[in-house]
């Protein structure tokens, strides 16, 4: 009576068989391959639109896109818009994800059977024939299946993480860009008056000269302030450029393109400074690098649980077997093959994976401690640039003002020379200048501030390397 109760070996094999259809049907391509996470994340961080171009009819309408905000003076926001929505590099870290997501699937597909025949003839007159047929099937890929899934599931969680990384990375280096270039933009503006000044000073030194109303001393005075303001306007040129092309390559423009449009100055500079009290807690909870090597330590800590399991199994293989005979009866069965451990005890590969396990430990601990002391050191500096900046605003370049404006009035009564009010609006100058600089200082203050509260200083070369490779020979991670 037990036995009626018990599978016959159809229903085992149609049982087997429905188990492995249902654990393959599981894998399928997503239609986005994951994107919308990256493009969810990246509005919630950035209010910018990231989108993945992979059509002509998408291409078109990203580039009409780009055209439109290129139809008018970039703002720091259109800029970073522009850059999401156009630059190559960034696309290219897109097209990662579907690879990723592809391999993902591939990782969850049943391997497929193997089958052979053959066909052989006994005796001198080949009177005797015997047919075999059998049918295999690798059992060691099978049992490795699900893990072979959630390692290929966290390479792609990884490569989507690595996207978004370059998302957030291409948006930091936007926008210390623009700063840089807007701030070199009003630079050589303001030199450009400074040289007129200077050139008028100059010929004014040379007519006194001549008449006799200026000794030499003083007239080479203005012919060299006039020359060190053509050099200084030569040397912003050249800043210039170089940091207009540095945007232009991040915003992936060329030809006609290349002529967008920025702002005559840089932003004014905030009331208040913001206050981060728990800006430490803020990077623990959102910095990329930590995430990452948290999620690559866990990944490892399953990897170990393999190599343990696998030490001493590394190749089965289990199959069926038919064989005919056409004067002998017909013979049935099944065969499995397993390796012998006779040499290779997998103690190396187990110790290898726990050394493995414990570098990225220690690892995810010290970008913990990186993290911390690099958005500390971030925020210091924005506040100190954000005082020198109010420090020139407030105080240098209105008490600058007020002393030219103190001077044109004894020049006006004939109380001092033009010789020393040229020389006194030489300070203003200097005063200025030091302003445009101490306010491009601040917003790029800014700017690593906001990066160091999502990834290292160095995030653009994360991608998917940090994350280390499962290798499924010894089921240990090797670290890049």
């Amino acid at each position: 009576m037990i036995s009626s109760y018990l599978p016959s070996p159809r229903r085992r094999v149609a049982a087997a068989a429905f188990s492995l259809l249902t654990l393959s049907g599981c894998a399928s391509l997503q239609p986005d391959a994951g994107f919308g996470v990256v493009e969810q994340q990246a509005k919630a961080r950035l209010g910018k639109d990231a989108v993945w171009a992979r059509s002509d009819s998408e291409r078109d309408m990203l580039a009409a896109r780009v055209a439109e905000l290129l139809g008018q003076p970039l703002s720091v926001d259109a800029a970073i818009q522009v850059a999401l929505l156009n630059n190559r590099g960034l696309q290219a870290a897109f097209d990662q994800i579907g690879i990723a997501d592809a391999d993902r699937v591939q990782a969850g597909l049943l391997p497929n059977p193997g089958f052979s025949f053959g066909r052989l003839r006994q005796g001198p007159s080949g009177s005797s024939t015997e047919i075999d047929r059998s049918l295999t099937f690798n059992l060691s890929r099978l049992l490795l299946l699900p893990v072979a899934r959630q390692i290929e599931r966290q390479r792609f969680e990884a490569t989507r993480g690595a996207a978004l990384m370059s998302v957030l990375t291409l948006a930091s280096q936007t926008r210390r860009a623009y700063y840089l270039a807007v701030a070199a933009d009003e630079t050589v503006r303001y030199l450009l008056k400074v040289q007129t000044a200077a050139e008028a000073g100059a010929e004014l030194a040379c007519r006194q000269a001549q008449v006799g109303n200026w000794n030499k001393l003083e007239q080479a005075r203005e012919q060299s302030f006039y020359a060190d303001a053509a050099l200084n306007l030569a040397r912003a040129e050249q800043s210039r450029s170089t940091a207009r092309e540095q945007l232009t390559r991040l915003l992936g423009l060329w030809g006609l393109q290349t002529d967008f449009r920025l702002p005559d100055r840089l932003p004014d500079l905030p009331a208040m400074p913001v206050e981060e009290p728990g800006i430490e807690q803020t990077a623990m909870a959102q910095r990329m690098d930590v995430q990452a090597a948290t999620s690559s330590s866990k990944q490892l800590a399953k990897s170990l649980g393999l190599t343990r399991t696998t030490r001493y199994i590394n190749a089965l293989e289990i199959g069926g077997a038919r064989n005919s005979y056409s004067d002998e009866p017909k013979e049935s069965g099944f065969e499995i093959s397993v390796e012998l451990p006779l040499f290779d005890w997998g103690t190396a590969r187990v110790a290898k994976a726990e050394a493995i396990y414990m570098q990225s430990v220690n690892h995810a601990a010290e970008v913990a401690v990186n993290a911390r002391s690099e958005v500390r050191a971030a925020y210091s500096n924005y506040r100190i640039q954000y005082d020198i900046a109010r420090h020139y605003r407030d105080e240098i370049v209105p008490l600058r003002k007020r002393i030219s404006d103190e001077n044109l009035l004894r020049y006006n009564g004939m109380l001092i020379g033009v010789f020393e009010l040229l020389a006194h609006a030489r300070s203003q100058i200097t005063s200025v200048n030091g302003y445009i600089e101490a306010l491009r200082d601040f917003w790029l203050a800014q700017a690593d501030l906001d990066s160091a509260q999502i990834g290292p200083a160095n995030a653009g070369a994360m991608s998917t390397s940090m994350t280390p490779a499962m290798s499924m020979t010894d089921g240990a991670a090797a670290a890049h």
